[in-house]
């Protein structure tokens, strides 16, 4: 049995959103093919991701100086407690599926901040003693569902897309050995299709769910 994170950073729901109706899609074919996996849905407009601010770089100073946790302000117990509950919770689970829009040529800001949270040394990577980085989720798989309104899969237009090529780094310095994406493209540039590249995009994500 895997345990999923189901990640989705959009302040809208399936009937509103291509990615979301896309991430919906798989999900439900996920279940069906995968009746035991358990299921945990992350949706980071709902869930309180603190920012790595003073507050959490003072508290992680004092801990390693040896402060007991208690002995912290309470703001700083707050958002470093909280950080490890979200970066114990990454680290746990097998499978990972990011569902995000393309907005300004990346993803709503709450998903990099997720990402910063759970990019904890010792936890999701490791540093050698020659300092060079070492990804530990090495049995790990993750899945990017991208909406854009554009054309942006091919050159010169996929230099311009950071979400999708941020989150590829940052599994890639995880250590995790299979991340893939499915992109939902074009849906503003050909408002006449937009209703076929959905639903194409929406039989493409089931068809990925019987082998993920």
């Amino acid at each position: 049995m895997a345990k999923v994170l189901y990640i989705t950073a959009h302040p809208h729901d399936e009937s509103k959103s291509y990615s979301m109706a896309v991430g919906k899609a798989f999900i439900e074919s996920y279940k069906e093919v995968n009746p035991h996996d358990e299921i945990i849905t992350v949706d980071l407009y709902k869930e309180h991701i603190p920012y790595i601010d003073a507050d959490v770089f003072s508290g992680w100073g004092k801990l390693r100086s040896g402060t007991e946790f208690g002995q912290l302000p309470k703001e700083e117990q707050a958002k470093v407690s909280r950080l490890a509950e979200l970066s114990d919770q990454f680290i746990d689970a097998d499978k990972y599926i990011f569902v995000t829009p393309f907005w300004n040529f990346s993803y709503p800001p709450v998903m990099k901040a997720y990402i910063d949270a759970v990019s904890v040394a010792g936890k999701s990577f490791r540093y050698t003693e020659e300092g060079q980085p070492v990804g530990l989720l090495t049995d790990k798989k993750a899945l990017h569902i991208q909406a854009r309104g554009g054309f942006y899969s091919e050159a010169p237009a996929s230099e311009l897309e950071m979400g999708h090529r941020h989150l590829q780094v940052m599994m890639n310095f995880f250590g995790v050995p299979s991340f893939e994406g499915l992109f939902v493209e074009g849906h503003n540039k050909a408002i006449d299709k937009a209703q076929e590249i959905k639903e194409n995009a929406i039989r493409r994500a089931q068809d990925l769910a019987q082998t993920f």
